[in-house]
């Protein structure tokens, strides 16, 4: 049986413990794996390196995702999702070849079980393109937070979950931050237009804006349905972390490959808009990027669950949204208004008042004896899998 590591909202699926005592694929007899240093290994012990590491592959991944898709030129988001799970697939593989990680080879069987899970999961990255290709980090960052609220319910409805009060108080707060952060950004472009909404500009800047929290939406309720889909079909398919890239990646490519050509744009002149002769090589080194840091998310945060505590983990990832939204501001001239840094507030503090709350009714749990019936409101997933929820496969 594969190690689990519990949080308040995720389940942390490492390999098979090892004779060696480690999670991973055990040295090959013919190339015996060299020592780690006493430095290297003190330093990958390290609390403070690990949740800086959680936190940087974090927003590395986020900022790159936005670079491409940013601005509306861009319409190759099935090509840009290819590409990625193209890259991915590579290096895990490459991965097990050489003897680094270990998961399960491809069965039809397997693969059938699994398949509605992988459109579900295209549904959830391409909507997330778009939505991010529309709202700012900050926006998006905050609006990720009514995923939780849908997930929950869902679990209620489903799985036989339950909410408490504080919950409920955390969701209030994530509809508030949700809510400021749109009017910021609204009332942004009317004071960058004279208040007046009925110009051409006005009117085009608020149709893009009212375009990302469309999809933002159908984003919300993909990544929920996925969320709800993978925690039903993963026990039947017992799938561990690298399992589950795999078989995502696996079985969604050839689908973004055929959405791709049939559905997408492949004029030259098309080509020339979306990828421009000044930034071309940019643009591709940074997809390729985006594709590799999933497999990088999801050691970073298996590691840093690994060297700290489950509500140190729990606290960092609802304090993380700070600096994710923070870079948005930096990397992309975001405008950063009072109310718009009142509403990233909102949105951390009600995440860090939903990961309280989740701790508390763990531990009322445990004193009445266990579970209780009394199951998470929020995903139980891999780390690969909330990887890909958060970057773009996210």
């Amino acid at each position: 049986m594969a190690d689990e590591k519990r949080t308040g909202d995720h389940i942390i699926e490492l390999d098979d413990k090892q004779p060696n005592g480690q999670f991973q694929a055990a040295p090959r007899p013919a190339q015996p794996a060299m020592a780690a240093s006493p430095a290297a290994s003190q330093l990958a012990n390290n609390p403070v390196v690990s949740i800086l590491g959680y936190c940087v592959s974090s927003i590395l991944m986020t900022v790159a995702n936005k670079y491409v898709v940013n601005g509306r030129a861009f319409n190759l988001n099935f090509f840009l999702l290819a590409v990625q799970s193209l890259v991915c697939l590579l290096a895990i593989t490459t991965a097990k070849a050489s003897g680094f990680i270990n998961f399960r080879d491809f069965h039809s069987g397997e693969a059938k079980k699994w398949f509605p899970i992988s459109l579900l999961l295209i549904g959830m990255i391409y909507t997330s393109t778009k939505a991010l290709q529309f709202l700012s980090i900050p926006v998006y960052t905050i609006f990720k937070n009514l995923t939780i609220i849908l997930i929950a319910y869902g679990e209620v409805l489903w799985f036989g979950g339950s909410v408490t009060g504080m919950a409920l108080l955390s969701f209030g707060l994530m509809v508030m931050s949700s809510v400021i952060a749109a009017w910021a950004d609204i009332q942004h472009v009317m004071t960058s237009y004279g208040g007046d909404a009925l110009t051409s500009e006005a009117a085009e800047q608020i149709s893009t804006l009212n375009a990302g929290y469309m999809w933002m939406l159908f984003n919300c309720v993909c990544t929920a349905s996925f969320t709800l889909g993978m925690r039903k079909r993963i026990k039947l398919t017992n799938f561990k972390d690298f399992d589950t890239m795999f078989y995502n990646n696996l079985l969604s490519l050839p689908v973004l490959l055929i959405c791709s050509l049939f559905l997408e744009n492949w004029s030259s002149s098309n080509l020339a808009l979306n990828f421009p002769p000044d930034s071309r090589n940019y643009l591709i080194g940074a997809m390729i990027f985006t594709g590799l840091s999933s497999i990088l998310i999801s050691y970073a945060s298996a590691n840093c669950m690994r060297v700290t505590s489950s509500t140190t983990y729990s606290m960092v990832g609802a304090l993380n949204k700070i600096p994710i939204a923070i870079s948005g501001l930096v990397f992309f001239n975001v405008p950063a208004t009072v109310v718009s840094v009142g509403a990233i507030v909102l949105g951390c503090v009600s995440g860090l008042v939903y990961t309280v709350a989740k701790i508390w009714q763990k531990e009322a749990a445990g004193k009445q004896g266990g579970a209780g019936g009394i199951l998470p409101t929020t995903s139980t997933t891999s780390a690969s899998s909330q990887s890909m929820r958060d970057s773009l496969k996210l």
